[in-house]
C-alpha cells in the first residue's frame, strides 16, 4: 500500500456524501473511486466528487487499498467478505452485520487474512469524546458508577426517502442510533458483562414522508423501543433507551456519574458539543474540548486505522470493538425475549483516547 491509500466507496446513498467532502481533511487517503448495485447513484456520486464510477465487481478488482463500505446494513457482511477476499482493507459504517454470527465471521476473517477491519461510530474518537475520556481518567469525577444514555425519537421517515432499511434486521433504534452510544460508552468506561433488555414494537406499520416514495406503507421487522440495564466489567452500570416511538421532540443524551461528580457529553451522533462536569452538588461547568478543526467528520476512523497500520499497531475503531458493541445489542434483545439477563463472550481492550495531531 502506497503512503497515500486509495480508497473506494461501496454503497452511494445518502452518508457517501459526508465521507466524500470530508476526505479531504485527511492526508492518510484519498477516496478515488465508487461503486453501488444502481449505477445511475454511483455516477451521480463520482461526478459530483470527480471519482471514478466502477460496478462493484470492477471496483473490487481494482487497485484501490481499502474498500469503504456505505451499504445498508443487510449488505454489510456480504460486501465485507468479498472486499477481504479481494485482498483490500475494509472499513465500514455501522452497524458491523445484521447477526451476531456473520459479525463474528468477518472479524474472525479479516484476522485470518491478516487485514484490518474498522467501522463506525467513530464519533467516539472526536476532540470532545477524547477530551471527556481524558479528564476521566484524570479522576474529574471520581470512579465512574453510573451512566445514562438515551436516543428517542419518531423515526427516521419524515426525512429520509428509504426509510424502511431503518426498521429491517440490522436496524431500529438499538442497531441504528444505539451503537454510537455502547460505543462511546465502551470508549469512556470499558468492556460490558452483562445485559438485561426489554424490548417491544408499539406501531407495527409506518409510512414514508419524504421523496419519491412518499406515502408508501411498510412493515416494522425490528424492536422500535428498547431499554437495557448493562454491567460493565469495571462493576459500573449503564442504562440506555433507544426508541422511534417518539410521537414529538428528540432526546440524544449521555451522562457519566462518578464518585465525586456528573460529566454531561454531546450526542454521540456528532463530533462536537460541548464537555461539562459538575463536581458533587455544585454548578456545572464548561471545561475546555480540544479542537481537531475538520478533522472532526466521518472519516476519522478511518484516519487513524491508516496511521495504526503505517505505525504497526491495533487501531481504535476496530471490528472487535464493533463485534463486542454488536454482542451488547443483539444480547439485549435476546434477554428482553428470554426474560432473563445474558452474559457476554467478547471483551475488548482498553481503548485510549486519540491525541491530537
Amino acid at each position: 500500500m502506497t503512503d497515500v491509500a486509495r480508497v473506494g466507496i461501496v454503497g452511494c446513498g445518502v452518508i457517501s456524501r459526508t465521507y466524500a467532502r470530508g476526505a479531504a481533511a485527511f492526508d492518510s487517503f484519498d477516496v478515488v473511486a465508487c461503486a453501488d448495485v444502481d449505477p445511475a447513484c454511483a455516477k451521480r456520486l463520482a461526478d459530483e466528487f470527480g471519482l471514478e464510477a466502477l460496478p462493484v465487481d470492477g471496483l473490487l478488482a481494482s487497485d484501490v487499498d481499502v474498500v469503504l463500505n456505505l451499504t445498508p446494513p443487510f449488505a454489510h457482511a456480504e460486501v465485507i467478505l468479498r472486499a477481504l477476499a479481494a485482498g483490500k482493507h475494509v472499513y465500514t459504517e455501522k452497524t458491523l452485520t445484521t447477526t451476531l454470527e456473520e459479525a463474528f465471521e468477518v472479524v474472525s476473517e479479516a484476522d485470518r487474512l491478516g487485514l484490518r477491519l474498522g467501522s463506525a461510530p467513530d464519533t467516539f474518537l472526536s476532540g470532545a469524546f477524547s477530551t471527556a475520556r481524558t479528564l476521566i481518567d484524570a479522576g474529574a469525577i471520581g470512579e465512574p458508577r453510573l451512566a445514562t444514555a438515551a436516543f428517542l425519537s419518531d423515526g427516521p421517515e419524515s426525512w429520509h426517502p428509504n426509510a424502511d432499511i431503518f426498521y429491517r434486521p440490522g436496524a431500529g433504534p438499538l442497531l441504528d442510533m444505539g451503537p454510537y452510544y455502547l460505543t462511546a460508552l465502551a470508549a469512556l468506561c470499558g468492556p460490558f458483562e452483562r445485559v438485561a433488555g426489554h424490548a417491544t414494537v408499539l406501531r407495527a406499520e409506518r409510512t414514508i414522508a419524504s421523496g419519491p416514495r412518499t406515502g408508501e406503507r411498510f412493515d416494522v421487522e425490528v424492536p422500535t423501543h428498547v431499554g437495557a440495564t448493562i454491567e460493565l466489567a469495571s462493576g459500573a452500570f449503564a442504562q440506555l433507551a433507544t426508541s422511534f416511538e417518539l410521537d414529538a421532540g428528540w432526546v440524544a443524551e449521555l451522562v457519566v456519574h462518578g464518585t465525586e461528580g456528573t460529566m454531561l457529553l454531546p450526542d454521540p451522533n456528532t463530533f462536537d458539543g460541548p464537555v461539562r462536569v459538575r463536581r458533587g452538588r455544585g454548578e456545572w461547568e464548561d471545561v475546555p474540548v480540544t479542537d481537531r478543526g475538520a478533522r472532526d467528520t466521518r472519516g476519522l476512523g478511518l484516519d487513524e486505522m491508516l496511521v495504526a497500520m503505517a505505525e504497526g499497531r491495533p487501531h481504535r475503531a476496530s471490528g472487535r470493538l464493533a463485534l463486542h458493541v454488536m454482542e451488547t445489542a443483539s444480547a439485549i434483545v435476546r434477554s428482553s425475549t428470554e426474560g432473563r439477563t445474558v452474559d457476554l463472550e467478547t471483551t475488548i481492550e482498553d481503548v485510549e483516547p486519540l491525541p491530537v495531531r
